[in-house]
């Protein structure tokens, strides 16, 4: 059956916030299923992507399933849903907090079925976080509410990859003089072993090479510039070479991103939020995918927002969301469970 490969479960999809661009996207890659896109079953409305698709006038005939097992079955000819049903039917552009339950049970029932094993990944439509607080969500966002899921004692991290470059920020959403307060060694450690650790199980990765990023400019200038990189970013190499993780650096970020220093390493560990995704973002705006690292199952999501503005118009690209199903099956290909 197209998509399928390795006999590996299919994927499944959340719906994200209904009033924005996740449905039609979703239904945009269903549409180049026959461009190799794996199969996954989403967990939507039936009936809101139905009238999505009118609005659009797009052919995309949805079927209703019970598991995951059965979209295979219904691929070529039929976009596979596992049905949430929403509280309201939702208008795009539109956000309605009675469909809030409705977002938070999409992603609930992903974390359900890729633990009972009837789902291989999670691929993650963008959510609104606003827009979930009324129903109880106390998270600050998708990654923290997946690691609560998962169990106690996760700690996960955020990485972007496309193919060409895969970044990992230490710190992430903080103005960058909380993220310079923020960082410490133990930080840098942490990521590193995370990061090592998933390369290995889910990249098929045998010996992971770490690059690490200095934070001043020049990697410090032996101090002159700065002596993070001697007092804090050092040591942290230091401890993850001692841990037997290959990890080099400091290194200076501006001469870290060239298509001849990228041959050297299999992911970047950054000291800040823009120091990550400038150089990413700019190698490949549309094709880049967020990966949670540290959890005990393969979670991807497409690199932007809900884009309420574009939504219902059918002009929203699709190509980060097509690159996080891929990736998202190519990882789950290699998963080696952890011991």
């Amino acid at each position: 059956m197209a998509g399928m490969d390795n006999g590996t479960a299919p994927l499944v999809l959340t719906m994200g916030e209904p009033a924005g661009i996740g449905g039609e996207i979703a239904l945009m890659a269903w549409q180049r299923r026959h461009e190799g896109i794996p199969v996954f079953a989403m967990l939507d409305d039936p009936e809101r992507l139905r009238a999505l698709a009118r609005r659009l006038g797009w052919n995309v005939p949805v079927v209703a399933l019970d598991e995951p097992a059965a979209a295979p079955g219904v691929w070529d000819h039929a976009l596979p849903v596992l049905p949430i049903p929403l509280g309201k039917p939702s208008v795009p552009g539109q956000l309605d907090p009675a469909n809030a339950g409705a977002v938070i049970q999409a992603i609930e029932r992903a974390v359900q079925l890729v633990q009972s094993g009837k789902a291989s990944a999670i691929v993650t439509n963008p959510i609104n976080k606003l827009a979930l607080y009324g129903e109880g969500f106390a998270y600050p966002g998708h990654t923290e509410f997946l690691a609560a899921l998962a169990g106690p004692g996760i700690t996960s991290i955020m990485m972007l990859a496309c193919p060409d470059l895969r970044v990992v920020p230490v710190t992430v959403h903080l103005a960058l003089r909380q993220a310079m307060e923020a960082l410490t060694s133990a930080r840098i450690v942490e990521a590193g072993i995370i990061t090592a650790a998933a390369l290995a199980r889910d990249f098929g990765i045998e010996r992971p090479r770490l690059a690490v990023a200095g934070l001043n400019p020049h990697a410090g200038e032996g101090g002159s510039m700065g002596r993070e990189e001697i007092e804090i970013i050092q040591p942290a190499i230091d401890a993850l070479r001692v841990q037997g993780i290959e990890a080099s650096g400091p290194a200076p970020a501006d001469t870290l991103f060239h298509a001849g220093a990228r041959s050297q390493y299999d992911a970047v560990l950054c000291m800040y939020h823009d120091q990550a995704l400038i150089p990413l973002k700019t190698i490949d705006f549309h094709g880049g995918v967020n990966v949670t690292l540290g959890l005990p199952f393969i979670r991807t999501s497409p690199d932007h927002g809900t884009a309420l503005g574009l939504a219902g118009t059918g002009t929203a690209n699709p190509e980060s969301l097509i690159a996080a199903l891929r990736l998202a099956a190519d990882m789950a290909r290699h998963h080696r469970p952890t011991a």
